[in-house]
């Protein structure tokens, strides 16, 4: 059965976050509806899957809130179910910077329209960033994006005190996944003195969807956190599968390298795993195995 699958966030004061997890859990377990959803202080944050009641039914739950009445999202459609898990998570931050002074709800950059986007990279006097994580980057990006090469959102400051100056950089056009990290990155960098901050409106996700591939400037695909890995222009699915001792999305040309053994390590890692780490995952993929043919017959 198809899955409808929504991503969507918000930056609201939510004072009572922690006495929404148990209702909102309830809610999606009735439903059958699976992901992640992150509740904190400064708002919600989530991708979830399921019926299209299901996601309705999730929806209107939220909604009903007048502080998330508004609450916008993505929608895409996955052949099989894209989580096995829910979780309702409540946590300081729905994205981490840990810069509690960097507030998306005081400022944040200008939004872009994915129409207008194209336009804008297209300047030569804009500095395009990529603030994604670098195994994120490595299977799609913007041409010409700088890629700070973080390995997580907490080392994006690092990355603008290192290489970027507002006197030099006078403007910046930046984009993520859903935009959600684009909301705090370029709140922080306005807080630094930088005074054109673009961002992507809807993120990657919104541009794969309305952009077609004929004036897409994306090259490659859009790693996803579901078990779909990776999505193309029109929230296809993509081609790429995960590395389940490392975490690295893998393509169809890693796994004819040597250093490829499924379940157990990847061209990214398997230079990187100790001994102890191998027999644990080759145990776990000998589980799998077993598992997967116990259902075969029964």
């Amino acid at each position: 059965m198809t899955q409808v699958v929504i991503a969507f966030y918000k930056f609201v004061s939510l004072p009572d976050f922690a006495e929404k997890q148990r209702p909102l859990l309830a809610r999606c377990q009735q439903q059958g509806v699976n992901g992640t959803i992150i509740l904190a202080a400064e708002g919600i944050n989530g991708t979830i899957a399921g019926s299209r009641q299901g996601i309705d039914s999730v929806l209107a739950f939220l909604q009903a809130d007048p502080n998330l009445a508004d609450l916008e999202y993505k929608l895409s459609y996955a052949d099989s179910p894209p989580f096995k898990r829910l979780k309702v998570r409540l946590k300081k931050e729905i994205v981490t910077l840990a810069l509690p002074e960097v507030d998306p709800n005081e400022r944040v950059g200008t939004y872009v329209n994915p129409k207008d986007w194209n336009t804008l990279i297209s300047d030569p006097e804009v500095t395009i960033i990529d603030t994604r994580n670098i195994y994120e980057v490595d299977i799609g990006s913007f041409k010409d994006a700088q890629n700070p090469q973080t390995e997580s959102f907490r080392q994006f400051p690092d990355y603008v005190h290192r290489h970027l100056d507002p006197n030099k950089h006078k403007k910046i056009a930046m984009f993520c996944t859903g935009g959600i990290r684009c909301e705090k990155a370029s709140s922080f960098m306005l807080s630094q003195g930088f005074e054109e901050v673009y961002q992507l409106q809807g993120g990657i996700l919104k541009y794969l969807e309305e952009i077609p591939v004929a004036e897409s400037l994306w090259q490659g695909e859009c790693f996803v956190f579901d078990e779909r890995i990776a999505v193309s222009h029109g929230l296809a699915a993509g081609s790429y599968d995960l590395c389940r001792s490392c975490g690295h999305p893998i393509s169809e040309a890693d796994k004819t390298k040597p250093q490829y053994q499924e379940g157990i390590s990847c061209p990214h890692c398997f230079d990187q795993l100790t001994v102890e780490k191998i027999k644990r995952q080759q145990a776990r993929q000998q589980q799998l195995k077993w598992a997967k043919q116990k259902r075969r017959n029964a």
